[in-house]
């Protein structure tokens, strides 16, 4: 605080005296005064034209102001100052003589060095702003990676990570080598060198590295791939250099490098070049993780949710010898990760965990802490002093979809249509084969949405069929085929199920091989991990005749699923009407009433 004063002060005073020097050499009088001879002074002088005279000794100029308020100057002759004022004053002029200054030598020195000065602080400033405006010019290559103490009290233990129970096993036994190497170096176990963690966003991975750092009892350094990488080549492999000699000196340590994608990712597979300085600092991290000279006792962790990025030679044994791939939670890691995040919170005793971790899957452990707060924010807002079942339910839909729009006016006739195609959706769901139970179905606009089916898998799914594909199809064009059945025409309403249904449909045949007519191949890269520069120079795997071919069968496919989904409606039509009428009354229907409405307690539909 105290040097950021300091330099407050020192900015201000440089500030003020660069604009002084500027304002005195651009308003300077003197380079605009008019030279005259010294007999012109005199002869003005006697014929009364000169108002006042300013003698200077030093100089031997007299400046001079006509009457007429023009300016003017002269020089007289060294010995004749006195003279030359007598004279002048008997001519009626008023005459100012300037008695030399004691300090002129330090002012002179001052005004030239002033200029100097001020270019030396524009770059001492420039400098310091490229480093964030907290360093230092001499430290602009070092290291900003923060070291961890043992004793933080904030720090995170492996009690606070759940749900991802082999991933701690794998980070456990480095921590456990760190403490008690003896016991694997009596075997001739070598420790990894590297770990790499992958994993979709909010999976945990930086969560884990936390753990280790609190559980580890050495030191750990954390840094981002993006402090490395700045606008001038060579500070990025500089920083490196630097964090791992401080990692040296204070071995056995731990270096966590979050987002390593920003800096490793692939050479030579730009478009046109590649960026120099990203790649020295790359070149820079593979020489001190496995180069000449090895270094003893240092353990990389890193995080990335774009592993197919990295540049190989940053993948390969020796360097990172482990890549721990970090999975959404399946329904029982779920129900532990919400049992960590509502710690501490009042709880009702219609709180069910487990019952909360199977209406939520695919969701990771950011999404679950997400949902306890806002379940939290929710009693909190309708001031309970507990949190009940009811928030929870709520507050994952609030995440899924946004909040309820209870206050949007809707006409009559588009609550109807909404109320048709939401129970088309439904419909659809409960009557196909492999259709996953439907939860809730509504008309309540919430977000974007003017109301919303929400289906819930009755157990977690790792391997989809084809036919579970086609359901799933035929349901969400479930909605659009009861419009039209209905009404004789179809709405705008649809457009989010048709986006969903022809990715469904692309996705099974060029990445899947479900394709009757295209065969078990898959065609095409993948979308999610397009690289700009390597795709740009390379051809398409398959000709036109076969892009022909797979938008050819996705539409046959999507049509074949949209008329089973009429002609289911068109059977069912009696149910159909009731559940658009239930829905329109109650507005919000729950598992237990579609089930009534659509089964009847049969079994079948009634």
């Amino acid at each position: 605080m105290t040097n950021r004063w300091v330099r407050g002060i020192l900015t201000a005073i440089f500030a003020v005296l660069l604009i002084s020097t500027l304002w005195e050499l651009t308003t300077s009088p003197n380079g605009a005064v008019v030279q005259e001879s010294y007999t012109r002074l005199v002869t003005m002088a006697k014929s009364g034209q000169v108002a006042t005279a300013e003698i200077n000794p030093e100089t031997n100029t007299v400046t001079a102001v006509t009457v007429n308020h023009k300016q003017f100057q002269t020089i007289y002759a060294s010995s004749g100052a006195g003279a030359l004022a007598n004279q002048l004053v008997k001519d009626n002029v008023t005459v100012t003589i300037e008695h030399p200054s004691t300090s002129s030598f330090w002012l002179s020195l001052l005004e030239n060095l002033l200029p100097f000065l001020a270019i030396l602080f524009m770059f001492y400033f420039f400098f310091s702003q490229t480093q964030g405006g907290g360093g230092r010019v001499m430290q602009f290559g070092k290291s900003r990676a923060r070291l961890h103490s043992a004793d933080d009290r904030r720090r995170v233990t492996f009690d606070d990570v759940a749900g991802v129970e082999e991933e701690k096993q794998e980070l456990a036994e480095v921590v456990d080598f760190l403490r008690y190497p003896k016991k694997y170096l009596e075997l001739g176990a070598k420790i990894p060198k590297g770990l790499l963690l992958s994993g979709a966003p909010g999976t945990g991975k930086t969560l884990l590295a936390r753990a280790v750092a609190g559980e580890a009892g050495v030191p750990f350094f954390s840094d981002s791939g993006s402090d490395f990488v700045e606008m001038f080549v060579g500070v990025g492999a500089s920083r490196v250099r630097d964090l791992f000699d401080q990692a040296k000196k204070n071995a056995p340590c731990i270096i966590f490098i979050d987002e390593i994608d920003a800096v490793g990712r692939m050479r030579g597979a730009g478009y046109g070049g590649g960026h120099d300085e990203r790649e020295q600092t790359l070149n820079q991290l593979l020489v001190e993780m496995d180069g000449f000279g090895p270094n003893e006792g240092i353990i990389v962790i890193a995080a990335t949710n774009r592993p197919d990025v990295l540049d190989p030679a940053l993948l390969r044994p020796g360097r990172f010898d482990r890549q721990i791939v970090v999975h959404r939670p399946d329904v029982r890691g779920r129900s532990e990760i919400l049992k960590v995040h509502t710690r501490g919170k009042p709880l009702d005793a219609d709180v069910d965990l487990e019952t909360i971790a199977r209406r939520t899957p695919g969701y990771t452990g950011a999404d679950l802490a997400n949902l306890a707060n806002e379940a939290a924010l929710l009693a909190a807002r309708a001031h309970q002093r507990t949190i009940h079942m009811r928030d929870f339910e709520e507050a994952a839909e609030r995440v899924m979809a946004g909040p309820q729009k209870r206050t949007r006016v809707i006409s009559e006739k588009e609550k109807r249509a909404v109320a048709f195609h939401e129970s088309g959706h439904t419909l659809v769901g409960m009557l196909v084969e492999h259709g996953d139970p439907v939860h809730k179905v509504t008309i309540i606009p919430r977000g974007m949405a003017m109301g919303y089916t929400l289906p819930l898998p009755a157990e977690d799914r790792y391997l989809v069929t084809r036919s579970q594909i086609l359901d799933q199809v035929a349901m969400a064009l479930g909605g659009r085929a009861a419009e039209e059945l209905v009404f004789g025409e179809v709405s705008t309403g649809a457009q989010n199920d048709l986006e969903k249904s022809t990715a469904m449909v692309r996705q099974m045949i060029t990445e899947y091989g479900m394709s009757d007519e295209l065969g078990p191949m898959t065609y095409g890269q993948r979308q999610d991990q397009v690289f700009l520069g390597r795709d740009l120079a390379r051809e398409p795997d398959y000709s036109e005749e076969v892009a022909s071919a797979i938008d050819r069968e996705v539409r046959d496919i999507v049509t074949d699923q949209y008329q089973r989904a009429q002609e289911l409606l068109k059977g069912h039509r009696g149910i159909l009407n009731r559940l658009a009428l239930a829905l329109m009354e109650r507005e919000t229907l729950l598992a237990d009433e579609l089930k009534t409405i659509v089964w009847g307690g049969t079994g079948i539909p009634v």
